[in-house]
Formats: structure tokens, sequence, C-alpha cells
């Protein structure tokens, strides 16, 4: 029998079924045995590839992250302002596209190229802004927190569409909370640009351009 031109299985399969399978089902679905499955193949022929559950884990997260756009920091002029609205929104959408991998995405970037590519590029352009050391990794975290938050789950859908749930006896100001699922994506989307624009304009004024010597707040 002839040898396949090209072999079975490869890191870039294992980690888009990993991913496919986790945006399906979540991730208690993902096992070497399930995925095994899902390939084709025996579980022991995964491992030629990576060593543990884990291994896959972190491959799949940094599949992710490496979609985040972080080029607004460099292409904004030294504009921190633009650099953290591109990044928030990239950032974004690469995790509401797969609502799943936050859990494991929040724990942090571990040793994950992508993840710590995307982590430098985000502290170093504020730094380059003014920003001091301290203050702008305090700044990556918020963001992190709340884009995590934001691509965690819809707010809108966490209402059910049934208007008889919304009895105006017990709640007179939610006549219209059945409505909020039909239009999921401009409430979710509208409320994280909102929260957003408020960080953005609320850290405009702490930016140490704006503070004069010897005065204003911690940093």
């Amino acid at each position: 029998m002839a040898r396949p031109r090209k072999p079975l299985l490869s890191r870039e399969r294992i980690v888009s079924t990993a991913l496919a399978l986790i945006d399906s089902e979540g991730l208690p679905a993902l096992s070497t045995r399930r995925l095994a499955a899902e390939l084709g193949v025996s579980g022991p022929s995964l491992y030629n590839h990576f060593t543990t559950k884990d291994e896959i884990l972190d491959a799949v997260a940094d599949t992710v992250i490496a979609q985040v756009d972080v080029s607004a920091f460099t292409t904004a002029g030294g504009d921190w302002r633009s650099g953290l609205l591109g990044w928030a929104r990239s950032y974004r959408a690469a995790l509401a596209a797969h609502p799943h991998i936050v859990p494991f995405l929040a724990q942090g970037p571990g040793r994950r190229p992508a993840g710590l590519k995307m982590a430098d590029a985000a502290f170093g352009g504020m730094v380059e802004a003014g920003w001091p050391p301290a203050q702008a990794t305090r700044i990556c975290a918020m963001v992190r927190y709340f884009v995590a938050g934001s691509a965690l789950g819809s707010f809108a859908r966490g209402f059910v569409d049934d208007p008889s749930a919304y009895d105006p006896a017990d709640y007179p100001h939610l006549g219209q909370a059945h409505l909020l699922a039909e239009h999921q994506r401009q409430v979710d989307e509208g409320a994280f640009e909102t929260g957003l624009r408020a960080l953005v304009d609320g850290l405009a004024l702490q930016h140490p351009e704006r503070v004069p010597p010897g005065g204003g707040p911690e940093r």
C-alpha cells in the first residue's frame, strides 16, 4: 500500500477540529477521546503532536487570540485612544465568535505566543503614549475584563421573548423587555460601544499630559 501523500494529522487540523467542537458543544465536550473520534483516528496518535489536553486547549486559545488586530497601536501615530479602541473592538470580535473558549482565555496568556504578543503590543502602545507602566498595566487588565465579560454572553438574550413573563404589576419598567432578544446584536454591540467610549473618555481625563507637575491622581 502506498504511503499517503499527506499525514492524516497535523497540529492545525487538530486545533481547528478542537475549536469547532468547543464552538458547537462547549468546553466540557472536549476530551482527547472525543477529539480523536471527530478526527477519525486513535487517541494515542494525538500525542505525536500534543502531550496533554491542556496543550491542545492552549493552542486553540492562541489561535483565537491570533485573530486580534493590535496594529492600531502602531498605525495611529501614537494616539493611544485609537489604539485602545481598535484593539478592544477586534479583541471582542475574536472572542464573541468563540464564546465557549472565553472562560479558558480569561485565565490569562500563560506561555501562549499570540497572547503574549497581544499583551506586549497593548502595554507597549500605552507606555509609548505616555502612560506610566503601572497604570498601563491596569488599563490593559481593565480592557481584558471588559472585553471578556462582553463576549461571554448576550445581555439581550437573557430576557425571554414572552410578554407574559413581565407582569406590569411586578415589573412596571420591563414592558418592552420581551423585544430585547429580537434586537440582540443592536443591544449587545451598542452596550459594548457605550462602555468602551466611557472607559476611553474617562481615561483621557487621567492621561499624564493633562496632569500638572507634582499633582494629579495616583499613577
